[in-house]
Formats: structure tokens, C-alpha cells, sequence
């Protein structure tokens, strides 16, 4: 298989490439990415040169760049997206404008050629909204919440759209919180692991119960590859562990694993509109796809803490840059108002 990859080098995508080369060796890869702040070319600079690779710089919105990276593609995986709720409440434009009209504008192009086999349209499981009791199954209505769920809900539903209306082969999958190398440290775990190893406080959104299924990046981009081989298009596939932990529990976990101390931990004022939990049933994709996560989250979050600590230099390049100002706009009220843990 011949993919095109968008987002291909932010925090998933680039876990999904180094997947591919070492899992698949007869498919390559064309990467577009717009090189936002979180993409990061040098994520992917092992396979500079390969055969099997190539990188080309560029806006899922425009139809020329779109085009050109295209051709001769006979997959798509599109991670490319604005993802971060905290920026999608101060921001909700860029959000509709990459997670809704980029994915109009691939498969505009994706269905100019009928021999291409599949778009595999990534998602979330925040598409659901926040869930009380019990597991979102793929037929469970939409509720999103945050301007970044809504515009991923409406990404998905146009994909699907395109797969009614035109047989466009689509695949939508929706993935719990994934965590793992590569992750751009604005992102709960990144951000407290690097935290941690600074010295610098932990910003605990609200009373910290709030609850996700966590996943292993390698185990997500294993049942991509397992859609992307074994699913049938138009259908829906939730991809998740079962292992829900609430954000105090992850704090506390990544304390054992960095040596760090709870002092660091401070409750700050919540996010608007914080949905409570997130679970799905990933019965389709194991009984469909055969698929099942291998890593368990003290494994992984072990692997985590590893490689943040042996690429220190990733992340300390990114927290000295635009970020500073991100965060400081984030956390500096909040800090000055927030509670140490008890």
C-alpha cells in the first residue's frame, strides 16, 4: 500500500509512520504536514532519503498542495487536525477551519480516482461527549461538547457522508486519550512528566476526578494499520483500552515514575465545559479487527517517562519557544489562585 499520512509528523502521525516502515515493509509513506506548532520534521529524519518515504510541507486545505501529495496514494490516513480543547476555546475557527473544510478538500480529491482503497478518517472518542455510566458504542448518538469534539464530530460526519453519497471507501475510527513518545507537552502527561523532571508545579484542572480511557500510542496505531487491512468501509470502529483513570490517578503515576514530589501538585480552576468521562466498547474493533491492546499503562507510562527523560533536548526546545507563551497564558492566573494537594 502507497498512504498518504496527514499530520503526519505531530504526536500520532509520527508514531503511525515508524509503525508502518517497521511493521510493513512493502508499503511507503508520503507525509503532508503543515508544520504547525507540533509538527516536527525531525520526528521522522530516520527515513530522509528512504525509498519509502517522502515528506511534503503543506495545508490540507488547499487543493493544489493536496493534489500533488496525493498522487499515486492509494490510502489515506488523515491525522491532521487542530486538537487541543484549551486552544479550541480560545480559538474555534482554526478548528472548523482544518478538522471540517481540510477533510472536505481530501476527499474531494480522494474520490477524482476510483482505484484508491480507503480513507481512514481519524476521530475521537470525545465525539460522544461526556459519558456518566457505562461504554459509547459506535452507534450511540453525538454529543459534543468543546469546539475541538464538535469540529472533529463534523469532520467524521462528512467523511461518512462522502462514503453514502459517492462510495467513497471511508473508515472512521474514534481512539481514547493516547499517550507515548512524540507528544507535544501541552497535553496532560507530556506537560506533568516534563513539569516534573523541571521542578515546576503540576496543574491539576478542578478536583482531578475527571476519568479517561488511556492508550498506548503504539497499540492505536496497531489497530489503524488493522482497520486500514481488515475494515470494512463505511463502518465505525472505537478504539480504546478499558484502563480509566482519573487525571489524580495519572498525577500520582507519574510522581512514582519521574522521583518527584506531590508538593508539585497544585488543583487549579477547571476548563470550561470539562466533560467528566470518556469510555468506549471496542468489542467491534477486537471481533472485526482482530485487534486488542497489548500495554498496559504502567508499562506505558513507564516507556513514557523513559523517553522523555532520554530526549530531553525534544522537549526543552519547545518549552523555551512558543509555548512559554501559551503557557503562561494558561497557567500563570490559575497558579496564583490554586491549592496544593492534601
Amino acid at each position: 500500500m502507497n498512504l498518504l499520512v496527514t499530520g503526519g509528523v505531530g504526536f500520532i502521525g509520527t508514531n503511525f509512520v515508524k509503525y508502518v516502515m517497521s511493521h510493513r515493509p512493502n508499503w511507503s509513506v508520503t507525509v503532508l504536514d503543515k508544520l504547525t506548532y507540533a509538527g516536527r520534521r525531525e520526528n521522522l529524519a530516520e527515513y530522509e532519503g528512504s525509498s519509502r518515504y517522502k515528506f511534503v510541507e503543506g495545508d490540507i486545505c488547499d487543493p493544489v498542495i493536496v493534489r500533488a501529495a496525493m498522487a499515486g496514494c492509494d490510502g489515506v490516513v488523515n491525522f491532521a487536525a487542530e486538537t487541543h480543547v484549551d486552544r479550541s476555546i480560545d480559538d474555534p475557527a482554526s478548528f472548523v477551519r482544518t478538522d471540517v473544510e481540510g477533510v472536505r478538500v481530501l476527499l474531494e480529491e480522494f474520490k477524482l480516482d476510483n482505484s484508491r482503497k480507503i480513507f481512514l478518517q481519524i476521530s475521537t472518542d470525545e465525539v460522544y461527549g461526556s459519558v456518566e455510566t457505562g461504554r459509547s458504542g459506535e452507534g450511540d448518538p453525538l454529543d459534543p461538547r468543546s469546539p475541538y469534539s464538535a469540529s472533529k464530530a463534523g469532520g467524521e460526519l462528512l467523511a461518512m457522508s462522502y462514503f453514502t453519497t459517492f462510495g467513497t471507501p471511508v473508515i472512521v475510527t474514534r481512539a481514547s486519550n493516547n499517550y507515548g513518545p512524540h507528544q507535544y507537552p501541552e497535553k496532560l502527561i507530556p506537560l506533568f512528566i516534563t513539569n516534573a523532571f523541571e521542578g515546576e508545579r503540576l496543574p491539576l484542572y478542578g478536583d482531578g476526578g475527571n476519568m479517561r480511557d488511556w492508550l498506548f500510542v503504539t497499540d492505536h496505531c496497531s489497530a489503524l494499520v488493522a482497520a486500514l487491512e481488515k475494515g470494512t468501509p463505511g463502518r465505525i470502529y472505537n478504539i480504546g483500552d478499558g484502563q480509566e483513570l482519573t487525571n489524580k490517578q495519572v498525577t500520582f503515576a507519574i510522581l512514582e515514575a519521574t522521583g518527584a514530589d506531590t508538593s508539585l501538585v497544585r488543583f487549579v480552576e477547571d476548563r470550561l465545559g470539562h466533560d467528566r468521562r470518556y469510555a468506549v466498547n471496542v468489542s467491534r474493533a477486537s471481533e472485526e479487527l482482530g485487534w486488542k491492546p497489548q500495554t498496559n499503562f504502567e508499562s506505558g507510562i513507564a516507556l513514557t517517562v523513559d523517553w522523555y527523560r532520554d530526549n530531553s533536548s525534544w522537549w526543552q526546545s519547545i518549552k523555551s519557544g512558543e509555548f512559554r507563551d501559551y503557557y503562561k497564558r494558561m497557567y500563570s492566573t490559575r497558579l496564583e489562585n490554586s491549592e496544593r494537594i492534601q
